[in-house]
């Protein structure tokens, strides 16, 4: 009878684990203008650099070097991209959309697909890549 609810259990999780990294994304959904307005929520977080194209170029850069991260939809002459990046273990699909606005900022949007808190991993994670920003020599 252990056993039966032993491998029920492990059939399941990998049941999620199977959905949480080939469940098909919807990109009409995810790459999409960001909010203008910072704010922290659980699931993820709205922040706005004082920016122009050279600071987008250099963020995408940041972007696409993260580990587990690749472009979903976009590009710089648009002038909006959105990136997923996934969790190490579950492979848990994190969306991260940068726009650059008429006015001079850039909008950062990161937040979660499924679940409803993500911890504060997609503040760190953009937190992180500014800080890469902040530290990179300057024509870089």
């Amino acid at each position: 009878m252990v056993l039966k609810i032993l491998i029920g259990f492990v059939g399941l999780v990998v049941t999620l684990m199977l959905y949480v990294r080939l469940a098909p994304t919807d990109v009409a959904k995810w790459h999409v203008a960001p909010p203008d307005t910072p704010r922290e929520m659980a699931g993820g977080v709205v922040m706005v650099l004082a920016g122009d194209e050279n600071l987008l170029v250099a963020l995408a850069k940041v972007a696409e070097a993260a580990d587990r991260t690749h472009l979903l939809a976009g590009s710089i002459e648009s002038g909006l991209l959105t990136y997923v990046t996934r969790s190490r273990i579950w492979g848990f699909p994190d969306y991260t959309t940068l726009a650059l606005t008429n006015d001079g900022q850039i909008i950062v949007y990161a937040r979660l697909r499924f679940g409803q808190s993500d911890l504060g991993v997609n503040k760190a994670r953009l937190v992180d890549w500014i800080g890469q920003l902040k530290a990179a020599p300057a024509g870089n």
